[in-house]
C-alpha cells in the first residue's frame, strides 16, 4: 500500500460545491425493502428524512438515496416505484444544506431527481441501460462510474481475472473514453472500484490493497465498501451491521490511497475515523 494526499479539487454540485481535497462522507439511505443491511427501516418518507438529517449532524456531507436494491437475486422494480420511493425524499432534503446524490442506473429517474434538487448520479452500471450516457451529458451533473461486470443477478459468475487491479483500470476507462466521446465533461466525473460486484472476497481485498494504483486515471474516487460481504468473510462471517469497524478501517485505508469520497451506513464511526487520522496528520 502507498500513501497518497488528495489533490486540490473543487466538485461544482449543481448550486451546491464540495471540496475534494479532504475527504468527503456520503451517506447511504436506502429507501428500499430489501436492501441487503437495512432494508425497509427507512422505506418510509418520514423515517429516511429523519434519517438522512441525523447523518448530516453526523458529519455527512453526501447523502446518497436509492430506491432500488443491488444485492444479488433482488427484486425487479419498476421506474415508477422507483420514483415512488426516491422523489418524495428528494423534495424533502432539497433545502437541506447538503449535497444529493441519487442511486439509480435509471435516465428516467435521475432526470426526475435533479428537476427537485438533487445532485449527483451515481451508476452501479455506470451509465449502460439505453440513454444513460446521453442523459448524463444533457444534465451535466456529476456522475459517479461504478465498475461492474454483468447485473446484480449475474455478477458473481464473472469474478474471473488474471490481475483484479489492472482490470478494473482498464474497464473504467473504457467507460471513462465512452462518457467523454458523448460529451460528458472531464470535471464530471468521479469513479468507484466497485468493492463487492463480480469480485470474490480475495479479490477484494488485493483491489484494496493496491487502491492506489487507480489515481493513474487522473479522476477523483469514491470507495464503498461498507458492511461488504467479503468485510464479513474477514470477520468470521459477522452479520452486517457488525462490520461498521471493519468498514471505517478499510475506508480509512481507501483515503490514505487517494479515496476522496467514502460510502458509509455508519456516518459517526467514519466522521470520527476521519477526525482521528487528520489529527494525527497535522502534527
Amino acid at each position: 500500500m502507498q500513501l497518497h494526499p488528495l489533490p486540490q479539487r473543487i466538485l461544482n454540485c449543481m448550486n451546491k460545491t464540495l471540496d475534494l481535497s479532504t475527504p468527503q462522507i456520503m451517506g447511504i439511505l436506502n429507501v428500499t425493502p430489501d436492501s441487503f443491511s437495512d432494508g425497509g427501516q427507512f422505506h418510509q418518507t418520514s423515517k429516511a428524512v429523519d434519517h438522512a438529517v441525523e447523518m448530516m449532524k453526523q458529519g455527512a456531507t453526501i447523502i446518497d438515496i436509492g430506491g432500488e436494491s443491488t444485492r444479488p437475486h433482488a427484486d425487479v422494480v419498476s421506474v415508477q416505484e422507483e420514483l415512488d420511493r426516491v422523489i418524495p425524499v428528494v423534495e424533502q432534503l432539497a433545502d437541506h444544506d447538503v449535497v444529493i446524490s441519487i442511486d439509480t442506473s435509471s435516465p428516467e429517474v435521475i432526470r426526475e431527481a435533479v428537476n427537485k434538487g438533487a445532485h449527483i448520479w451515481n451508476d452501479v452500471r455506470a451509465l449502460k441501460r439505453p440513454h444513460a450516457m446521453q442523459t448524463a451529458a444533457d444534465l451535466n451533473i456529476p456522475v459517479i462510474l461504478m465498475h461492474m461486470r454483468g447485473e446484480p443477478s449475474t455478477m458473481n459468475d464473472l469474478a474471473v481475472y488474471q490481475d483484479v487491479t489492472t482490470e478494473v483500470i482498464s474497464e473504467l476507462k473504457q467507460r471513462i473514453d465512452e462518457a467523454l466521446s458523448i460529451g460528458i465533461t472531464k470535471e464530471s466525473l468521479i469513479i468507484d472500484p466497485g468493492f463487492g460486484f463480480a469480485k470474490t472476497a480475495s479479490q477484494n481485498l488485493k483491489l484494496l490493497n493496491e487502491f492506489w494504483k487507480i489515481q493513474e486515471l487522473g479522476y477523483p474516487i469514491l470507495s464503498a465498501l461498507s458492511r461488504k460481504r467479503f468485510i464479513g468473510e474477514v470477520l468470521d462471517g459477522a452479520e452486517a451491521t457488525a462490520r461498521d469497524i471493519a468498514s471505517s478501517t478499510g475506508h480509512l485505508l481507501s483515503i490514505q490511497q487517494g479515496a476522496c469520497m467514502v460510502r458509509t451506513h455508519n456516518v459517526k464511526a467514519m466522521s470520527d475515523t476521519i477526525k482521528m487520522w487528520q489529527a494525527m496528520c497535522s502534527n
